[in-house]
């Protein structure tokens, strides 16, 4: 079960910094009501966000697969 979430993590963490506008347009766009690009510092943040994600989802996996 937890080695399943560890890669659900990594994936979303994948999509995060590989697809930085999509992840925009799938969480916050509905919040505005103008239709508005992500902001650079946003696109950076989804980034780092997503590499620590796909890292820790990937160790997680890792380390749950070897101890169980």
């Amino acid at each position: 079960m937890y080695i399943f979430l560890g890669i659900v993590i990594a994936i979303i963490g994948a999509f995060m910094l590989l697809k930085p506008e999509s992840f925009y347009k799938f969480t916050e766009s509905w919040k505005s009501s103008t239709p508005a690009e992500p902001s650079d510092l946003y696109i950076l943040n989804a980034r780092i966000g997503g590499g620590i994600f796909l890292v820790l989802g990937i160790a997680g996996a890792i380390v749950l697969a070897v101890l169980g």
